[in-house]
């Protein structure tokens, strides 16, 4: 791991881009705002606690993207906005907060559910290391199509390689992938049970 910008560079980036993109995409988040208050759904956004660094855990926000009606399947309780919102990876520009709060990174593994934490192995916690991030290696590996034991050893690599190069790659792969505009299956991801 590069030391100098694990410790320093990496928050500065993050720091860089987040304002950046609020200066430059404020207004697209105002739309996707209305968008919400036009079509009546409510809440606008979904928060849950997620595992941070260190495990220490953070409330995650994002666009909500399914309806609030807990006894349908997700599939049931898709609804237009969000699918849309989803499909584009616009749900996930509430995390921009997150990221000024310091509790994620533009980069890193995506932080899971605090329910996941007991179920971690010695080398799945070397995840823990870094923050967690709104894109990551994993992210842009296909991840919803291999096993969860795949998914920690992607999450490892990029902790042990962690430089300004490797960032920049994987943040360069996301836009390319955000712009395939490939079909949207992370509703049928298995949730993780331990190995």
């Amino acid at each position: 791991m590069n030391q100098f910008y694990h410790s320093y560079g990496k928050r500065t980036l993050d720091l860089i881009l987040t304002c950046s993109v609020l200066i430059l995409f404020s207004w697209l988040m105002l739309l996707i705002f209305l968008g919400y208050c036009i079509t009546l759904e409510f809440p606008i956004f979904f928060k849950q606690p997620r595992i941070g660094k260190n495990g220490v855990s953070f409330v995650m926000w994002k666009f909500r993207t399914l309806s609030s009606d807990a006894g349908k399947t997700p599939q049931q309780r898709k609804f237009f906005w969000g699918n849309l919102l989803r499909a584009s990876n616009l749900d996930e520009l509430p995390q921009l907060w997150n990221v000024l709060k310091g509790d994620m990174s533009w980069v890193g593994p995506r932080p899971l559910p605090v329910e996941y934490l007991p179920l971690f192995k010695e080398e799945e916690k070397k995840r823990l290391q870094v923050l967690p991030g709104i894109t990551g290696w994993t992210q842009i590996h296909n991840r919803h199509a291999m096993p969860w034991k795949e998914k920690f050893k992607l999450d490892a690599y990029y902790v042990e390689h962690l430089s300004l190069f490797l960032d920049f790659k994987i943040l360069l792969k996301t836009i390319i992938l955000i712009f395939s505009f490939r079909k949207d299956v992370s509703l049928e991801e298995e949730k993780f049970t331990g190995n």
